[in-house]
Parts: C-alpha cells; structure tokens; sequence
C-alpha cells in the first residue's frame, strides 16, 4: 500500500510544508482572491502544464524539476505556519536562526525526495470533490480524490487557513486520514530528543532525504 501511494504523495504534500522564509517572496498573486477549490484545481491544472510534453527533459535535470515545483506549489501553501508546526514545541525553543536552517534544509531534502514522483502526473488525476465549508471561517479542508496507475482512489485532504489578507493557503495535507505534519512533527521530534536540534539540522543539510529515511526508521523502530 505505501508503494501505491508513493504518486500520491509525490503529488501532494511531499513538496509543500516547511520551506524557507525566504520562499514566501515567491509570486503569491495567484493565490490572492481564490477559494480553497480554486487554489487546488489551480495546482492541478499548472502542474499538468508544467510536466506534459517536458518530461523526458525534467527527468534528466532534477533541479528545473524542483523549480518547476517551487513555482506551482509555493506561491499557494502557507509555508512559515507549516514549519512552525512541524517543529511543533521545539519552534518556541529554536533561534530565529535555528528555525530558518531546518526549514530551508528540511524543504530541500522533501523536495529531492519527491521530485521524480511528479514526473508520473498527468492531468486528470487530481479530482476535487464539491466543496461543503464555510469561507467565513479562518480554517477549512477541500477534500480530494488522487487516481492511481492501477486506477484505485486515494482520498487526499488538504487543510487551509486565512491569511490577514484573506487568502487561503494551505499548511497540511491528510492522506488516508494521514497527517502530514503530525506524521514529520513526531520525526522531529523524536530526532531532536535523540540528537539535538542543531544535529538534526547539520544532517539534513549534509544528507538530505537519507537523513528523513534514518528520522523515518527511528520513528518506526521506537513505536
């Protein structure tokens, strides 16, 4: 089952949360003035222009992949509050200096995890669900359906808040009823127990997504 949903995740949130301050210069117009349903359709859409017809190229450059993903994702996702969560308490004992090092080398390792995933989007696989919430309220899900290559459905949610300007970013994804900032924060955190939060750092600048599978392992083997 994890195999199967290696695309979904590829598609989702494996590129979103955590990524440095600096990200959010990003355009962030398109985000302005659009629903929830509108911000994930229009994800869907761009990422399917941005890959038909390029992927052979994108397969053999990595980092035009990445920023290919830096473009459809960033301007869309709230990413500060999403690194702030997935720090969880150790964001409020962390140095701004601290904070900003483990989210640039955090989002750089999920990145480089999941570029390749994207490769296998095409559009149409993405379908969003009639959406039932109320927009007068900061917080609220758009639920939608993710097609696999053996034609199964994933259900994939995607949590948003409002910002003081009134647009809507998302700052977690639940596969399955997944969380992806509990299942990351509660890697953090044991990590940090274990190791420190400056060592967490140095390994997830030095080792990039081999040190997410170590912070993975760890995770499994201590449950």
């Amino acid at each position: 089952m994890l195999r199967k949903l290696a695309l979904a995740t590829a598609i989702t949130f494996g590129v979103v949360v955590t990524a440095p301050a600096f990200a959010q210069d990003a355009p962030a117009a398109a985000a302005t003035q659009q629903t929830p349903v509108q911000v994930v359709q229009t994800i869907a859409d761009q990422l399917a222009s941005a890959i038909e017809g390029h992927r052979d190229e994108l397969k053999q450059n990595q980092e035009k992949l990445i920023s290919v993903i830096d473009e459809v994702f960033l301007p869309h996702f709230d990413l500060d509050y999403a690194s702030i969560l997935v720090l969880g308490r150790h964001a409020r004992e962390a140095t701004p200096q601290q904070r900003e090092r483990f989210a640039k080398a955090f989002y750089n390792s999920i990145t480089h995890r999941y570029a390749e995933g994207l490769l296998n989007y095409t559009r149409g696989r993405v379908k969003v669900l009639p959406f039932n919430g109320s927009l007068n309220d900061k917080r609220t899900v758009v639920r939608t359906q993710v097609v696999l290559d053996d034609g199964k459905l994933v259900s994939i949610d995607y949590a948003f808040r409002k910002g003081r300007s009134g647009d809507w970013k998302a700052y977690d994804v639940i596969i399955e009823g997944i969380s992806y900032v509990t299942n990351y924060r509660n890697q953090v955190d044991a990590e940090i127990r274990k190791v420190g939060i400056n060592q967490l750092i140095s390994n997830l600048e030095s080792q990039g997504e081999k040190a997410l599978d170590t912070m993975a392992k760890d995770n499994k083997d201590a449950s």
